[in-house]
């Protein structure tokens, strides 16, 4: 008994440390179970406020330019060329003369017509001498009436005779002028398909030449049907005021995003709807004093298509898509959350888009920091004005070209 009391006292006093770590173990781990986590501060974004402001509403569309006016040079008469007057690829006047056809045959044509009708006047003279005679001696019964009559009847013809004359030399003097082939319009030739010595004839089938007129241009844009509709919907609810007509202002763009320095005015619209592309067709009116605008040119036009006097725009990077394509904007709540919203847009004006739907006057779009936030989350919100924020992007951008 003596012997085995000391081993499990030694055994006992062995445990003790042992336990003693285990209970305090268990007290620090109640200690880290009862703790609360901390919640993370909100975070600062930079929000917009929804401002509806009147917004001048635009359509780009791709076009080309159309020549205003262009003729295609052809002989009225036959003969052979004689003489070209005007150098190729120059601007001519309305009524210049391009070529000269050898005249000689019209001119001895002329001299024959004008001789005809001296011939035909010369017997209206006699015949109204024959007339003049006869009536007295009619009344004296010496001459016979039928032979007035037939002294009449003769004056008469010879009178027909001297109008067909007239105009068998008016004939003749216009195949005689139809040897100068004149520019019907002003503008620019193009190279000349006959040359000097060339036999041509009336109204054939190739031109000598073609004129085409510059300037003014015109600038032809298809606009699809859809675009066209949702236009007047707006436009007969009150939405977009259309402009007075023939005051359409469009801009154009050339190829390498160079700006055309002239403004151009909206012209018509077509009324068909082309069926392989469901457009139709818009035609602008351009000025091109100085030709730098050739025709078939491809061009973007921006129309002025009316006045949206109520527009909510949004900055780009405010507008965010969904995994369904959907606009989606990060608006902060009164109570200082954010809530995703599904908004409508319907185009871009500059670096804004324009909301047609998903916003009302006076709410918050969240427009930086958005990537950090969840919906519901607490934000401190701190407001900026489009030119502010615009100023901050330029300062983000040259940051990091610097860096």
């Amino acid at each position: 008994m003596s012997r085995t009391f000391p081993r499990r006292l030694r055994h006992g006093l062995q445990l003790a440390p042992l336990l003693a770590l285990i209970a305090l173990s268990g007290c620090k781990e109640d200690a880290r179970a009862n703790a609360q986590p901390q919640a993370p501060p909100p975070a600062n974004v930079a929000v917009v406020v929804v401002t509806p402001q009147p917004v001048p509403i635009t359509i780009d569309l791709p076009g080309r330019t159309t020549a205003f006016r262009t003729a295609e040079v052809r002989p009225q008469v036959n003969g052979v060329i004689r003489e070209r007057l005007f150098n190729e690829g120059e601007t001519v006047e309305a009524g210049q003369q391009l070529y000269q056809i050898d005249p000689s045959t019209y001119e001895a044509a002329l001299a024959s017509a004008r001789a005809a009708q001296a011939r035909a006047q010369a017997a209206v003279v006699s015949a109204q001498s024959t007339v003049a005679r006869y009536r007295p001696l009619v009344r004296a019964r010496a001459v016979s009436q039928q032979d007035l009559d037939n002294a009449v009847a003769t004056l008469s013809q010879a009178q027909a005779d001297v109008a067909s004359a007239e105009a068998a030399v008016q004939t003749a003097e216009i195949n005689l002028q139809y040897t100068k082939v004149n520019a019907p319009i002003a503008g620019r030739t193009s190279r000349s398909s006959v040359t000097v010595g060339a036999l041509v004839t009336a109204n054939q089938t190739n031109a000598l030449v073609s004129i085409t007129q510059l300037d003014p241009i015109y600038v032809d844009m298809p606009q699809p049907t859809a675009s066209l509709m949702r236009l007047r919907r707006e436009m007969a609810d009150g939405t977009l005021e259309q402009p007075t007509a023939g005051e359409a202002e469009v801009k154009l763009t050339l190829d390498g995003g160079v700006a055309y320095p002239h403004t151009g005015k909206l012209q018509f619209s077509e009324v068909i709807v082309a069926p392989g592309t469901s457009s139709v067709t818009l035609r602008a009116l351009f000025p091109n004093p100085d030709g730098a605008l050739m025709p078939g040119l491809f061009v973007h036009g921006s129309i002025q298509v009316g006045m949206n006097r109520n527009a909510i725009l949004v900055p780009q990077q405010g507008i965010t898509r969904n995994q369904r394509a959907e606009a989606v904007a990060m608006v902060v709540k009164p109570d200082g959350t954010v809530e995703p919203r599904i908004v409508t847009t319907s185009q871009s004006i500059g670096d804004q888009w324009l909301v047609t739907e998903g916003l009302r006057a006076g709410e918050r779009v969240v427009v930086e920091g958005t990537q950090r936030q969840l919906a519901g989350a607490k934000v401190v919100a701190e407001v900026m004005t489009p030119e502010q924020l615009r100023q901050h992007n330029i300062g983000q951008t040259a940051d990091r070209r610097g860096n």
